[in-house]
């Protein structure tokens, strides 16, 4: 993604343009004549912060959710998630526009430039997963962020569409056969394993080979502290759960210059990594109910309020005890989404005809992981819409005449049966 002219799309008339599938470790990218467009950040601070509290609520819905591990631990990509519905909103139309950009609180105008724009200034932190050592996460973050469609070769793919993602969006085009589940499964597997620098390997979507469109966003970071813990400090110290128990878990311990900020129910601070990124850390007060998980008191509004404090707060040094975490996470995007109050989005099978005739929604999901140690954070999301065309939903038409059967030679212009008979026997 350093290079922006790269990523290009064709799409010509109301069809895309179809090549064969590569093999699957390196899927046919479509390129095309229509550029990335250069934006700048500072030119839409009323769109950004719309996207930040959109990710804050995204966020703050994910963690609720809770994925299907149901054991407390969360991870999510709010981001990954908002970029992904993002690209989709931008074919949407009708009620289920309305609905995203209400549910969702996406920005009225410039929506597509905005978020170029957001991305433009992750890309100064693009490089390749691959090159990390994990186990000594590099002093210059890697934020990588890669977008990707695979669609159905023979399926019609909008014009203005494609060309909306490759200009606002960088995303790369694959046309693939879905039916064709032996060569084209694996294909996106690959995409999802390489933009994860092989931290997700499959595909959170569950393969169906009657889709026709699968929309993806991969985030992969990875950074050292600004100041690692000593591993000597690290040892078992008390974590006590919801509930009361309490575990010896391995525990860093070192003294930082953080933003530290303090408010109704909560302590939080920014731990700084070496450059252009902090992990936030928001603890709740012991006041809160001996049950209950963060989930239950820190909402969306609660967290634009620490990030407000931990804006206006200079650093000061902070003794910090952080456990050592190793999670994953996986979530049934499209149940959430819909109790968040995209129904429309999920039912329609018109309002997302600049994509594809009769698109509608099949499925949506997110996988998601994360390692924190004494040197620094190594994390991966991937986040995918699919959806097929109504046409390709229906089967064609099948009668079989197997049985004994009526027939008749009919004079069109006047409807005169010329010859009638049956077939019980064909031989």
């Amino acid at each position: 993604m350093k290079t922006r002219n790269l990523v290009r799309i064709i799409a010509l008339g109301a069809a895309v343009l179809l090549t064969a599938c590569a093999p699957p470790s390196a899927p046919a990218l479509l390129k095309a004549d229509v550029e990335r467009a250069a934006v700048s950040s500072s030119a839409y601070p009323k769109q950004l912060a719309a996207y930040r509290a959109s990710a804050l609520k995204l966020g703050t819905t994910l963690i609720a959710d809770g994925g299907e591990e149901r054991n407390g631990n969360v991870v999510s990509s709010p981001g990954s998630l908002l970029i992904a519905l993002s690209m989709l909103r931008a074919g949407a139309s009708g009620a289920s526009a309305a609905e995203m950009d209400k549910v969702l609180g996406l920005p009225a105008a410039a929506r597509d430039e905005s978020m170029n724009a957001l991305l433009a200034s992750l890309e100064k932190f693009d490089g390749d997963p691959a090159s990390v050592d994990e186990k000594n996460p590099p002093r210059t973050p890697v934020m990588h962020v890669a977008n990707g469609l695979f669609l159905h070769k023979d399926t019609p793919t909008g014009k203005a569409y494609l060309d909306t993602l490759a200009r606002h969006y960088g995303t790369g085009v694959y046309p693939v056969d879905f039916r064709n589940t032996a060569a084209t499964e694996p294909a996106i597997d690959a995409w999802v394993n390489k933009n994860t620098g092989g931290r997700i390997k499959k595909a959170p979507v569950k393969f169906n080979p009657e889709d026709t469109f699968s929309l993806l966003n991969a985030v992969y970071f990875a950074s050292a502290w600004n100041v690692p813990f000593d591993p000597e400090n690290t040892r078992d110290r008390p974590f006590t759960k919801a509930g009361g128990e309490v575990l010896n878990v391995p525990t860093m311990d070192g003294t930082v210059t953080v933003a530290y900020a303090k408010g109704n129910g909560w302590q939080a601070v920014d731990l700084p990594y070496a450059e252009g990124f902090a992990m936030r850390l928001v603890l709740p007060d012991q006041s809160a109910p001996a049950t209950a998980l963060p989930a239950d008191t820190l909402d969306a509004g609660t967290l634009a309020q620490v990030a407000e404090a931990l804006g206006l707060a200079s650093p000061s040094p902070i003794e910090i005890k952080l456990p050592k975490w190793d999670h994953k996470s996986k979530f049934d995007l499209k149940k959430m989404l819909i109790r968040m109050g995209l129904k429309e989005t999920f039912s329609t099978d018109t309002d997302f005809n600049a994509i594809q005739p009769g698109m509608f929604l099949t499925a949506a999901a997110q996988a998601a992981n994360i390692t924190v140690a004494e040197k620094g954070t190594v994390a991966a999301a991937v986040t995918q819409i699919n959806a097929r065309d109504s046409a390709a939903m229906a089967p064609p038409l099948s009668i079989a005449f197997d049985r004994p059967f009526h027939y008749e030679i009919v004079h069109l212009e006047t409807g005169l049966p010329l010859f009638m008979g049956q077939v019980a026997d064909p031989r």
